[in-house]
């Protein structure tokens, strides 16, 4: 891969994992919210499990970051 690659890989991987972080009941809403009436929130599970996939995505966004800098200096 190029650096080029790794490091476009890294930013959309770091943006994903902070969005993730962030706000972890979007994707409920897009998916499972509207299916509901009334006020239902998504079950702390899964608003956890979402935010160790974030953090699983953002550490893997820093590892391809670093290997980016690591093929431009080598």
């Amino acid at each position: 891969m190029s650096w080029f690659t790794l490091f476009l890989l890294s930013i959309i991987f770091i943006g994903i994992g902070v969005l993730s972080r962030k706000y972890p009941t979007f994707g409920w809403r897009m998916n499972e919210g509207w299916k509901v009436k009334g006020d239902s929130e998504p079950s702390d599970t899964y608003i956890d499990s979402v935010k160790f996939g974030g953090l699983i995505s953002i550490c893997l966004g820093s590892i391809f970051l670093v290997l980016g800098m690591m093929t431009i200096l080598l």
